[in-house]
């Protein structure tokens, strides 16, 4: 057996191979000098469908295990048929300005069938834990309380996460003994593994226990430990979704045993594997999900992954190292390592995560935003995959049976959120997820327009919220659940993939589903009778509230035609044309649309020049709300630009600085994008700043907004769209190409004076690669995925650009300059300062 690595050396060196170790090594890891002492401490592993969260304690490893489908609740009725009769009634209360009335009519009829705490609708819960205490020689030398192993008087302790290899790390010395424990959620082998090392013959001895809070029976099969359960289904007499959890221990010698209460124990053992499997029955269209065969598939991926493993400690020192760890990892890096950020190093980049952030709060330090950046890479990479289902407002990682908001998929930014980051960092496949669950959707959000809106009403709709069982209506309580854009909303994110892919079939498969949202709002849209503009009615702006006039006690949400409606819709038409006119069909239809966008109202600048958010320009409940749904125009959406309308980019400033730069940790990731689309780099960077304040009081111990220690996202709780978001954000900031050309470094922060990207995607399908200095471009390189001609515009502070394209030598001064390239082509272009 190797001999271990000292834990000095461990600390400043990660366990990659020294000729594909990158020169800013300290950006692709977290690392920390105690074990976790709370979840939000802990290192998340993923495989995109399959998670675990261990907190590497020294005597007892606390490990939250997840699968992504593990959901209570079933598929269910929730119609209302007192909802479409009473839209008339409700639409003449808000023509006549009694938005109060019409809220109070909706709450009474234009509700779904649904109880606040349905258990039909369900809940995404922890699949449970895995328990692993340890013996030693001396049980008094360390207690569980302690952050420290000590040997000899010198701590040794480290924990760490890889992000380049997604492999998790524990390892310290007690009593004269190297300890090592790596961790990973193999992404070919589709099972979670612990491999624990000892530095001395026999030093190793643990044992290892499955658990759930509820609705768990744990038994041994053979060698192996099985823990199954039913949930609840929330209807009486109906069984809910089933599971199953196996394990197994592999070990090079020592005394194995297993057992229900104690779990699978190792005694004088020197290196072994747990190696574990779990699925659920859940199944749906376009996912791998198991379905009835759950136990089946999981005693398979079990006993196919201990063969391997058995396999390759046999053979170790025979052959070449094929082990689990690094065929895992090879499947990881051949989506992490498509892009790539460097930006200046300073000497806090060395420090533990957790100190690290503490730092930034009064030191500057560019390079954080590297890490940030490539952990939103790493989430992504680890929470979704395709054939799985898309990250959840928790990405995959839940340590509790009710997880917050059920942790379901909110439509009013979370779920788009989640997916901001994923086409410029190159993880294009990772839509097919979200793909597919929006076509499950479309049967039930047919039924569900129908039902609330009446039998006139075309296509789909879905409201604010939706779940693996197919929800589609409004949410129990109006003034935040009568949002009925989340699928106007979502439908940008199928046209987003579009653009980047430029994949026609993949276009022709989605049309009918941007058709049919499309179809929806042209048949329920109404004229409101003060200008004839049509508008949504009734809706909300996005858990938001308003004062009508003449009353300033009571916060109304219901209205007709906000502005980030008519952003949506004005989107979703103008995409339906436009797809209609590239696959040549639907012309009737899209000449309708044309025609109801010249009546949709126009976005509207209030007297004070903020930009307003509801059709009138009433008083807000709250000024500094946590949405700020009205300016979705600016950013994700592509309606408002300083370039292309100059008044509403002045308006959305005034909104912004109206609104202030504090919220829950996914509003201040929103902001960071807002700024980065109105170019002021160091704003954008302040609210980082901002996105990246300690989430825990280190006085108190309470959660509050900002980012928790192992740099996930705090709403609070812990949200992960945040994460996502940020991660945009620092991509906005270096890359755009929303006004259909190329941007480059449109909002660089000042502190970002120098840097590189490598592999960013933009639309229309390209790579590009920059390096700048001085804050100014150097040097880019353009690829193309896809034959096109693509426009770059000149970058600040640059006169000149030279273009290279295989044997061709261009030079251009202009304001934009074109580049024909074929597939696979190459512009490399080299700028001039002034």
């Amino acid at each position: 057996m190797k001999k271990l690595i000292t834990l000095l050396l461990f600390a400043v060196t990660l366990p990659l191979r020294a000729a594909d170790a990158p020169i800013d090594s300290c950006n692709h890891r977290l690392y920390y000098t105690k074990p976790a002492s709370v979840w939000e401490e802990t290192l998340p592993l993923g495989n995109g469908r399959l998670g675990m969260m261990p907190d590497g304690g020294v005597l007892r490893e606390h490990i939250v295990l997840n699968e992504i489908s593990l959901w209570s609740g079933m598929e269910a009725d929730y119609s209302n048929p007192d909802a479409s009769k009473s839209l008339p009634a409700i639409r003449k209360l808000l023509f006549e300005g009694k938005n109060r009335e019409a809220q109070e009519l909706m709450y009474s009829s234009f509700v779904p069938k649904k109880q606040e705490a349905d258990g039909r609708y369900g809940t995404y819960q922890t699949l449970g834990t895995l328990d692993i205490d340890f013996a030693y020689q001396s049980q008094t030398s360390v207690s569980k309380s302690e952050s420290l192993a000590l040997d000899g008087g010198t701590s040794r302790y480290r924990r760490c996460l890889d992000l380049r290899d997604a492999v998790a790390y524990t390892a310290f010395a007690l009593e004269g003994v190297d300890y090592r424990r790596e961790y990973f959620v193999s992404r070919d082998r589709d099972v979670m593994l612990v491999h624990l090392t000892a530095g001395s013959k026999g030093a190793l001895n643990f044992s290892a226990r499955l658990g759930r809070a509820e609705h768990g029976t744990v038994t041994v099969k053979g060698n192996a430990l099985l823990m199954d359960g039913t949930l609840e289904s929330g209807s009486p007499g109906r069984e809910g979704m089933k599971y199953r959890v196996a394990m197994q221990l592999v070990s090079d010698g020592g005394e194995v045993a297993a057992d229900p209460e104690n779990g699978i124990s190792l005694k004088h053992g020197q290196e072994a594997w747990l190696v574990l499997s779990a699925t659920t029955s859940y199944a749906a269209e376009g996912t791998d999900f198991p379905g009835s065969r759950y136990a089946e598939v999981c005693d398979s991926l079990l006993k196919n992954a201990g063969v391997q493993i058995k396999n390759e400690m046999r053979m170790r020192g025979m052959a070449a190292e094929a082990t689990a760890l690094k065929s895992h990892a090879a499947a990881h890096r051949s989506l992490y390592d498509r892009v790539s950020l460097t930006l200046p190093s300073t000497p806090d980049d060395t420090l533990p995560t957790d100190e690290r952030i503490l730092r930034f709060t009064r030191q500057e330090s560019p390079a954080l935003a590297a890490l940030y950046y490539n952990y939103g890479r790493y989430l992504l990479i680890s929470s979704t995959r395709p054939g799985s289902l898309p990250p959840n407002l928790q990405g995959l990682w839940a340590n509790s049976l009710l997880t917050p908001w059920n942790g379901d998929y909110h439509t009013n930014i979370n779920v788009q959120m989640n997916h901001w980051p994923l086409e410029q960092a190159g993880l294009s496949e990772l839509y097919q997820p979200l793909t597919t669950l929006m076509e499950r959707l479309v049967p039930s959000g047919e039924a569900t327009a129908r039902t609330f809106y009446g039998k006139e009403a075309e296509g789909w709709v879905l409201h604010m919220m939706t779940n693996v069982w197919n929800y589609t209506a409004p949410g129990e309580h109006p003034s935040w659940g009568a949002t009925n854009t989340g699928g106007a909303w979502l439908c940008a994110h199928l046209w987003e993939h579009y653009l980047y892919t430029q994949d026609k079939d993949y276009l022709r498969r989605i049309y009918p589903v941007l058709k049919g949202a499309a179809r929806f709002f042209s048949s329920t849209t109404v004229e409101e009778p003060s200008h004839g503009w049509l508008v949504t009615a009734p809706t909300s702006s996005p858990e938001n509230s308003f004062y009508v006039p003449g009353d300033s006690v009571t916060p109304v949400s219901i209205c007709m035609g906000p502005t980030m409606d008519v952003q949506l819709l004005t989107e979703l038409y103008t995409n339906v044309i436009t797809a209609a006119r590239l696959l040549g069909c639907d012309a009737e239809y899209a000449a309708k649309l044309e025609a109801d966008l010249k009546k949709f109202p126009p976005m509207q600048i209030s007297k004070e020049g903020y930009l307003q958010e509801w059709l009138e320009d009433y008083k807000e409940a709250e000024v500094h709300h946590r949405h700020v749904s009205h300016l979705y125009g600016l950013h994700p959406g592509n309606l408002i630009s300083p370039t292309a309308t100059p008044a509403l980019a002045d308006a959305c400033r005034m909104t912004l600085n109206r609104r202030g730069d504090g919220g829950t940790g996914w509003s201040r990731a929103w902001k960071v994008n807002f700024w980065a689309r109105l170019g002021d780099g160091n704003r954008a960077w302040k609210l980082f700043k901002s996105l990246l304040h300690p989430a825990i009081d280190l006085q108190t111990g309470r959660h509050g907004s900002g980012t928790f220690p192992n740099l996930f996202c705090s709403h609070p709780p812990f949200q992960i769209d945040g994460n996502y978001g940020g991660a945009a954000g620092i991509g906005e900031m270096l890359l755009q190409s929303h006004e259909g050309f190329v941007n480059l470094l449109p909002a660089l922060p000042d502190s970002w004076n120098c840097g590189n990207f490598r592999g960013m995607r933009v639309r229309g399908g390209a790579s590009i690669d920059l390096h700048w200095k001085n804050g100014k471009a150097m040097e880019a390189a353009v690829t193309a995925l896809v034959p096109g001609e693509f426009t770059i515009k000149m970058p600040a502070g640059i006169a000149r650009a030279k273009v290279e394209t295989g044997e061709e030598t261009h030079e251009y001064t202009g304001e934009t300059f074109p580049l024909n390239l074929k597939k696979g082509e190459t512009g490399r272009i080299t700028f001039f300062s002034f």
